[in-house]
């Protein structure tokens, strides 16, 4: 619980100026205060009341319990207490500043847009006997971060729901300290929620909401937004070493608003202030954490959900399993486990009505504090608002004015801690039921989550989301089944996504607070997309020319601009081998300038280079640019081909007359005859040169294929061995959430025994607890001590024990009792002729099952002497 506030009026500043945003008229945004109590609390609100100023600058609302068919006159009591306005609310009547506002007996009241009351009867059910929930829900709603709400004196738990959903929405909450409360069962729940920011009297109470009424948000120079966005990554780091979760990809404007409530509560202006308050106070991390995992769960939460899945989807379930096979459900995020016992309770109803199998539901969270609530089962009357009575005299028993959830439905649900987005996730899973948790991940976190979830369900097992949640990107992993409860099946894909396992979080970098934490990955190869990316980079820095793009293969991965003048695909088997789509007169030059770039892995160009199309000659220039695409290191290489203007072919002077000339021109074309033929000649011989060098690469592709065949065969090898291992992770996780369960169970288990046994050494009575075959199986230190029992005596018969006295018809007695049910009592003497009473009780279990009997003596012979007549 928070510390008492000091005096100071930062935080009522940072409250105002948070409401009034950037509004110059900053002081027209009043809060308004929402006040609770029963019957009782009468005097609490009068001494509220008495202790604020006549112009607080607060409006407040005041909502008791009280009888419907009163007559009492609450405002004229109040405003004998107060010098403000005091007026009970009506319907459509606007909420103004300095004002005391009084719910009637018979009505109930909530708030709506333009800061009016909306006024509605009070009829029986929940809503009825809950008013003050009511009006703070209403109150959050509609107000957000101005809402505030106040607990004070009463009885029973009316007003813990309401001041967790201000928690949520980000506003401020007071209840009246125990020892200041005439009753204080109310303000004692919703402190418990954790919800309640300070726990004080009504005197302290009055000042701080004075506060937050005249204070005026000053005028603070704002920190710049490199400044506020580097005190929020240091906060972030600052939270992930001191609580082991990195919250770096979460949603930052919730993250933002969870911060600036702590700065609120601890009268800060800036991040930079805050991030010093942090470094000083390392409970305030865990505050902050706590707030950041606001626990915004219920019984049967969404009631439309629960009906299809009782309706539709548990059936269906059901029906595809095999006689015997058990059902798995994960519940991520499942804070108190309200949403796990709900599950249960579903599944048990339908279960029971056919044949049973074993049912195992897995509840987990970062919150560790959440988690011990949720495996006491233990929770407030407040429940009788989410759960009907049917279903709480059923799987719920009365316990230290709250509930708690029968041993058959705890047994089906195992809670443990666990990080979404970190640890291994439990596997062959029937139903994963996320809802309303994806919400607060950010992109990244959504992406790395939803391939575990695919990865975690059985074929065709179930994905449950949050109403406002969907699998976006990944519908080619999941397709919808229902609409309206947001459940998805598991589609069975070619390639599974790969999903890496991380049990625990990296080293921070070094490189401060703005880094993200690295984390490990899997190496994969990069998209086409991304190497798209990086070619047009490199193109666009130019002029554009045409080009391919293709791998270390020489495989063409894209065609960029009008390649037609220099590829073109070759007759039969369509390939995209980039020298066999080469026009001709390009592959040798083309060929020689990528190898060039190859083996200098730099940039290489070739010139005047003469292509052959439709019979003319086109002279062209080709460059060869290497490139990578992180995160892989595999190189692709960009090919450029830059056209020149067309080569006409050479034409001679007509020939001169005169025989010297005519030799010449004779001796000229016998020499270029010559070369032609030579040239050919050279062209035949590369062309078998590369005849052969292209059946030497056949030969060794044949050969490669071989070799590929076998690594096909070993990597699917390790990816069998990779699922092996990642089936043992998830088998560990299984094994150690269950661990975890057995070591709470034990504790709890040696607690009630602890108690069992100081007890019975404590009663001075003897009692015996017997099975319903008569043996003993406990007594305690008195019948040890009357009937001389020694250790070894347990298990053992009654009726074999030699006791000093005699029970008539004891085993009759017994069996009477446990058909009957009904207790008996019986008055015996023992040798002696001392009297006693033995009262004989059945033995319930938990469960309500019969197992015996408890068999209790009381002395009465003083009783019986005193009132014998005296003579």
């Amino acid at each position: 619980m928070p510390d008492k506030p000091k005096k100071s009026i930062g935080s009522a500043s940072a409250f105002l100026a948070s409401s009034a945003g950037s509004s110059p008229r900053a002081p027209s945004f009043f809060p308004v205060v929402g006040v609770g109590a029963s019957a009782g609390g009468v005097e609490a609100v009068s001494e509220l009341l008495r202790h604020l100023p006549p112009n607080p600058g607060i409006a407040l609302v005041v909502v008791m319990h009280l009888d419907p068919n009163g007559d009492g006159d609450l405002p004229g009591v109040f405003a004998l207490a107060t010098d403000m306005v005091v007026a009970p609310a009506r319907q459509n009547a606007p909420i103004e500043r300095n004002h005391v506002y009084v719910m009637a007996p018979d009505r109930l009241l909530g708030l709506k847009s333009g800061r009016r009351f909306s006024v509605v009867p009070r009829v029986g059910g929940k809503a009825g006997r809950m008013p003050i929930d009511r009006f703070f829900r209403s109150l959050a709603e509609h107000e957000g971060r101005r809402a505030v709400g106040v607990v004070l004196s009463g009885n029973g738990s009316d007003g813990a729901l309401g001041v967790t959903a201000i928690k949520n929405a980000g506003g401020m909450s007071y209840a009246q300290s125990e020892r200041s409360a005439k009753f204080a069962s109310m303000p004692a729940e919703a402190a418990a929620s954790g919800c309640v920011d300070f726990v004080l009297a009504p005197a302290e109470i009055a000042t701080e909401l004075a506060r937050l009424g005249q204070a005026r948000p000053e005028k603070k120079p704002r920190e710049t937004p490199g400044a506020s966005e580097a005190a929020f990554g240091e906060i972030l780091m600052l939270l992930r070493r001191s609580t082991a979760v990195d919250f770096t990809h979460y949603k930052h404007a919730t993250l933002r608003r969870r911060i600036e409530r702590r700065m609120m509560l601890r009268k800060l202006d800036s991040l930079r202030e805050y991030h010093a308050y942090l470094r000083g106070h390392a409970a305030e991390a865990h505050e902050l954490f706590n707030g950041i995992l606001i626990s915004v769960t219920g019984f049967f939460r969404d009631p439309v959900v629960f009906q299809v899945l009782k309706r539709k989807i548990f059936p269906r379930l059901l029906r595809t399993k095999a006689p015997g096979d058990g059902i798995r459900i994960w519940i991520p995020g499942c804070s108190t486990g309200e949403e796990v016992y709900s599950l249960a309770i579903v599944l048990n109803e339908i279960n029971a009505e056919r044949s049973q199998r074993p049912i195992q539901i897995f509840g987990t969270d970062i919150n560790e504090g959440a988690l011990e609530r949720a495996r006491a089962g233990f929770f407030p009357e407040r429940i009788q608002q989410e759960v009907d009575a049917e279903r709480l005299r059923r799987y719920f028993a009365r316990s230290d004015g709250g509930y708690r959830v029968n041993k058959t439905i705890r047994d089906m649900c195992i809670f443990a801690r666990q990080n979404l987005t970190v640890d291994p996730p439990f596997s062959n899973l029937d139903l994963i039921s996320c809802r309303n948790v994806l919400i607060y991940l950010g992109p990244e976190l959504q992406r790395k989550v939803m391939p575990v979830f695919h990865y975690a369900l059985r074929p065709n097992g179930l994905l449950m989301l949050g109403v406002s949640e969907t699998v976006g990107r990944y519908a080619d992993l999941f397709a919808l089944m229902d609409k309206k409860a947001k459940v998805y099946v598991k589609k069975a894909v070619r390639t599974p996504p790969s999903v890496a396992f991380i049990n625990s979080l990296p080293t921070p970098p070094a490189g401060g607070a703005q880094e993200s934490a690295a984390r490990p990955h899997l190496e994969a190869p990069p998209p086409l997309p991304e190497i798209q990316k990086q070619a047009d980079r490199i193109i666009l820095s130019g002029f554009g020319p045409a080009g391919v793009t293709i791998n270390r293969h020489f495989e063409v991965l894209q065609f960029r601009g009008r390649t037609g003048p220099f590829l073109e695909h070759p007759h039969g088997e369509a390939s995209l081998d980039l020298f066999k789509m080469a026009q001709e007169g390009l592959l040798l030059d083309l060929r020689a300038v990528v190898n060039r770039s190859i083996k200098q892995n730099a940039r290489a160009r070739q010139e005047r280079i003469r292509v052959r199309q439709n019979g003319h000659f086109l002279e062209c220039s080709v460059e060869v640019v290497p490139f990578s695409v992180p995160p892989g290191t595999e190189r692709f290489y960009l090919i450029l081909f830059e056209a020149a203007a067309p080569v006409a072919p050479v034409e001679l002077p007509p020939p001169a007359r005169g025989g010297k000339e005519r030799s010449a021109r004779s001796r000229e074309a016998a020499q270029i005859a010559h070369l032609d033929d030579e040239l050919g000649s050279m062209r035949e011989s590369m062309q078998a040169v590369i005849d052969e060098q292209e059946a030497t690469n056949e030969e060794l592709r044949s050969a490669n294929e071989e070799i590929t065949s076998s690594n096909e065969e070993l990597q699917s090898t390790n990816e069998e061995l990779e699922t092996a291992k990642e089936e043992l992770q998830s088998t560990n996780e299984e094994l150690t959430t269950l661990n975890d369960e057995l070591e709470s169970r034990n504790a709890e288990l040696q607690q009630v025994n602890n108690d069992l046994h100081n007890l019975l050494a404590s009663v001075s009575i003897p009692v015996i607890i017997l099975n319903s075959d008569l043996r003993i199986r406990r007594f305690t230190a008195a019948a040890e001590k009357m009937f001389k029992f020694i250790p070894t005596d347990i298990g053992r018969p009654i009726t074999d024990i030699n006791a000093p006295l005699e029970i008539p018809r004891l085993a009759k007695q017994v069996l009477e009792v446990l058909d009957t049910l009904a207790p008996k009592d019986l008055e015996i003497q023992d040798r002696s002729g001392h009297r006693w009473s033995v009262r004989i009780r059945a033995y319930k279990t938990m469960e309500n099952k019969i197992d015996g009997v408890v068999m209790a003596l009381v002395d009465i012979d003083g009783v019986k002497d005193a009132s014998r007549p005296r003579p």
